[in-house]
């Protein structure tokens, strides 16, 4: 068993294993931890692949991120898990149930699944020799699949809009400041006050 071998196996296993605890673990602030630690594992199996880009992406964004974002809301939001647990019974059938379809689905493809000796030899897009990885998946990014690329800044752009609509509150009793009427003012229209220290107006 040579290196890149035995590395396979190890980041395999430590990003299952700790891809399990993230559904397994009670505390919120260890799943959490324990998806930054699948993170880290997935960009060691891209950086075995030869697909560096890929690994820094997943460690910049997804970790860097996602998961440090996830993290702080988690501490930060006072959420009640002993209330979100208490109707686990009532839907426990329901997630039997698809637990199992989705278990006979996995059976079935495994036992139907055979091994093709010529289809290793023949890759379908291989990557340009002259070039890097990351040169490579900008071309194909930039030429072949464009618009497929501008259309998903597109939709994640409206889910950002969404996202600020939806969260976005107004209170009525709160002042806001109008950078257009404070304009328009004139001098004789403002009045200076004098006001003491630690008090209000």
């Amino acid at each position: 068993m040579n290196a890149a071998t035995a590395f396979f196996y190890l980041f395999s296993i430590v990003m299952i294993g700790s891809a399990f605890m993230v559904i397994a673990a009670r505390n919120p602030v260890h799943s959490v931890l324990f998806l930054i630690l699948a993170f880290v594992n997935a960009a060691g199996l891209f950086l075995l692949l030869g697909a560096e880009f890929l690994a820094m992406i997943i460690v910049i964004v997804y970790v860097g991120a996602v998961a440090v974002l996830f993290l702080f809301v988690v501490m930060m939001l006072d959420v009640d898990f002993a209330e979100l647990k208490q109707g686990f019974l009532q839907y426990l059938p329901v997630g039997s149930l698809i637990g199992a379809a989705v278990l006979i689905e996995l059976v079935l493809v495994l036992g139907t699944w055979t091994f093709a000796p010529a289809a290793m030899g023949t890759p379908g897009s291989p990557a340009p020799a002259d070039v890097s990885n990351t040169v490579a998946l900008g071309r194909i990014l930039y030429t072949k699949h464009v618009y497929f690329f501008q259309s998903a800044g597109l939709i994640l752009l409206v889910a950002m809009i969404g996202a600020i609509v939806l969260t976005l509150r107004h209170k009525p009793d709160v002042k806001r400041q109008n950078i257009a009427d404070q304009n328009a003012r004139d001098k004789k229209d403002v009045e200076l006050k004098k006001v003491p220290s630690r008090a209000g107006v």
